[in-house]
């Protein structure tokens, strides 16, 4: 599976210029940085499928024990 980046998804928006001056918002806000979903989305991939990797091999390792275990006690 392959993920495009931002630039990929990217759409030209345009904003209306009749807004008024009283409408516009004062210059002594700080405004925020935009946060990109499809970044997100693959920083939680990364780390579901690193704790499903995990988890596989924690639950490998218990059936491993539990079948030498039952070979051990049926002799």
């Amino acid at each position: 599976m392959s993920d495009k980046g931002f630039a990929d998804n990217q759409t030209s928006i345009e904003t209306p210029n009749d807004i008024g001056v009283a409408e516009k918002p004062s210059s002594n806000q700080t405004v925020s940085g935009r946060v990109d979903i499809n970044v997100l989305k693959s920083k939680l991939q990364e780390s579901e499928s690193k704790e499903f990797k995990k988890n596989m091999t924690i639950l490998s390792v218990l059936i491993l024990a539990l079948s030498t275990l039952g070979v051990y006690l049926s002799f």
